[in-house]
């Protein structure tokens, strides 16, 4: 299953690309297709590579109830106080949007595609032809959702949220088994907005290996410190929810990120991910001209031939045009053959 390099539309992801950062528009265009569209502009110019939707409506995902079980009522929730079907009227993105804010990004040259949350979303998304898919974490174990998404053949970006590895066993498979062979898990914790001590960032790597697949991170947090630390551990992929202004407010506004921190997280990610090199000992070529000021031997008081060399008149200082100081023990006790003025590097010859 593991694929080196998988090829996301006209975007190549894999460790040795850059990581590719998602600006997820979820429901902050405040149910205006201008302002979605000037937000596609703005991840654009921030340097995100793609931008990803949404694709429901409130009918697809729940029932018109507003009690019980599809009521909001957990006060530390940021949408407590209103259903669940109140909440996804608000939050949806219109199905007649779609092209035009896919068209918009795809004259960025940014990738372009969306999270379906039931079939239908999916048969809508392929008469777009998107090139991938995003599975949400809350839909990572509807497996008649991810057979459907799995066997269209394009390749499949899932959260991982919430579920465990039986559970992710039985996703990965279910994907698998109905024609995914390009497969990304991004570990994902599901709380808005999440807390960096819940990220788990070494679960990164162990997905990974786990699943012998890439991994990333969709991001809940707030900043873009727990993204930067997930490329340092491998992440090919980091998605964060995306809003113009989060004064303005917004559905998903208080744990997304504004334009110019966007472009924080664009330009950080690839310092992080440059900086991972390779393993690799001794000089570099930019340190070559440093090595001189190591320390080493050098003759610290004027000297008459035949001079015992001791700790008095032998110091280990820098530069390094001398002898190297682990010969410091070896060298005390020898004689200089020679006059030797004070500040000259100590070198074999100069000794008895």
């Amino acid at each position: 299953m593991a694929v080196t390099t998988i090829q996301l539309g006209n975007v190549q992801v894999g460790a040795t690309h850059r990581p590719l950062i998602i600006a997820e528009l979820s429901g902050n265009h405040d149910q205006s297709l201008d302002k979605a569209l000037a937000m596609v502009d703005a991840a654009a110019a921030a340097g995100a590579q793609a931008i990803k939707l949404q694709t429901y409506t409130a009918d697809t995902m729940t029932l018109d109830i507003d009690s019980g079980e599809f009521f909001i009522d957990n006060p530390d929730s940021l949408w407590a106080g209103t259903s669940l079907y109140k909440l996804y009227q608000i939050a949806h993105t219109p199905w007649d949007w779609h092209q035009a804010i896919f068209e918009r990004a795809k004259s960025h040259g940014m990738l372009a595609f969306s999270t379906p949350f039931d079939l239908t979303a999916v048969d809508f998304l392929e008469s777009l032809n998107v090139p991938c898919y995003k599975i949400a974490s809350f839909e990572n174990t509807d497996h008649a959702l991810l057979a459907a998404v799995a066997k269209t053949g394009k390749p499949v970006i899932m959260s991982t949220g919430m579920a465990s590895i039986a559970e992710l066993a039985d996703a990965v498979d279910v994907l698998k088994r109905h024609g995914c062979t390009q497969l990304i898990l991004l570990k994902c914790t599901s709380n808005y907005p999440a807390r960096p001590v819940d990220a788990n960032l070494l679960t990164i790597p162990h997905l990974a290996q786990l699943f012998d697949c890439q991994a990333g991170l969709s991001d809940h947090t707030t900043g873009i410190g727990v993204s930067i630390a997930a490329v340092a551990l491998g992440a090919t992929v980091i998605e964060k929810h995306f809003v113009l202004d989060r004064s303005e407010g917004g559905v998903d506004a208080e744990f997304s990120l504004e334009p110019f921190e966007m472009k924080q997280l664009v330009d950080e990610t690839e310092r992080a991910w440059t900086a991972l090199g390779k393993v690799h000992y001794g000089v570099t070529d930019k340190e070559i001209a440093s090595r001189k000021h190591r320390r080493s031997l050098y003759i610290s008081a004027d000297l008459a031939a035949g001079t015992v060399l001791t700790a008095e008149n032998l110091r280990a200082i820098r530069p390094g045009l001398g002898l190297a100081p682990k010969y410091l023990e070896l060298v005390l006790g020898r004689q200089v053959k020679a006059d030797v003025k004070r500040g000259t590097a100590l070198s074999w010859d100069l000794l008895l």
